[in-house]
């Protein structure tokens, strides 16, 4: 069986899914909304999912940039802010917005590693673009691609000290997409000074560990 990473149906295994991963060398989990309920229940799911691996640094991953892309939610957990907050004051002070993406990073990340996540979908390297679907829209760091580089590598940095995996998305790049990438393929026509722009930020961090491709057509 090829191994990938796998979802799962509910807050907790059925027998048939203990059965299937039992079997299934999975390269990971990725929980969703419909997994998650309170601390207790969502400890006790990570834990399990490390018994069926028979590995503790088996990879379970999750969204939570912050805003309206979180699936651990209040009032069981803190809201984040969504990560476009820290464009306005990278405009005014860039060392205080690189330091307060860091905190705010650190601080989701001990968030997770608290319940056994260890592995963050975030950041989002994505440029932001007038005219764009607003899919991307304040998940985006910044409208600059410089920017998004530098916060981006703050929020790595600050995912990392809590031992929390990042995964830059959404290579090589989403920003531009005219439609929600969910509900139908975009096709992106750039001229190629364009896409460099858009490839910068996933340039500038090719050290992270993991990373997500985008669903768009170039």
């Amino acid at each position: 069986m090829q191994a990938c990473i796998y979802g799962l149906e509910g807050p907790a295994l059925s027998d048939d899914e203990r059965a299937f991963f039992k079997d299934a060398n999975a390269c990971g989990y990725i929980l969703f909304a419909r997994n998650i309920e309170n601390r207790e229940q969502l400890k006790s799911l990570t834990d399990d999912l490390r018994d069926i691996s028979g590995r503790n640094d088996v990879p379970i991953l999750i969204d939570q940039e912050g805003g309206r892309v979180a699936r651990m939610r209040a009032p069981e957990w803190m809201d984040f802010p969504p990560m476009g907050v820290f464009e306005a004051l990278y405009d005014k002070a860039p060392s205080s917005a690189l330091e307060a993406a860091r905190v705010n990073s650190r601080a989701l990340g001990l968030m997770l590693a608290d319940v056994g996540i260890n592995v963050d979908c975030l950041p989002v390297l994505d440029v932001r673009q007038q005219g764009a679907d607003q899919i991307v829209g304040d998940r985006s760091l910044a409208g600059n691609p410089l920017w998004v580089a530098s916060l981006g590598r703050a929020v790595m940095r600050g995912l990392h000290s809590t031992g929390v995996v990042s995964v830059v998305k959404h290579m090589p790049g989403h920003g531009r997409a005219l439609v929600d990438s969910h509900k139908e393929t975009p096709t992106v026509t750039a001229t190629g000074p364009e896409l460099d722009d858009d490839l910068f930020p996933f340039e500038q961090l090719n050290d992270a560990p993991m990373g997500m491709v985008a669903h768009v057509i170039y």
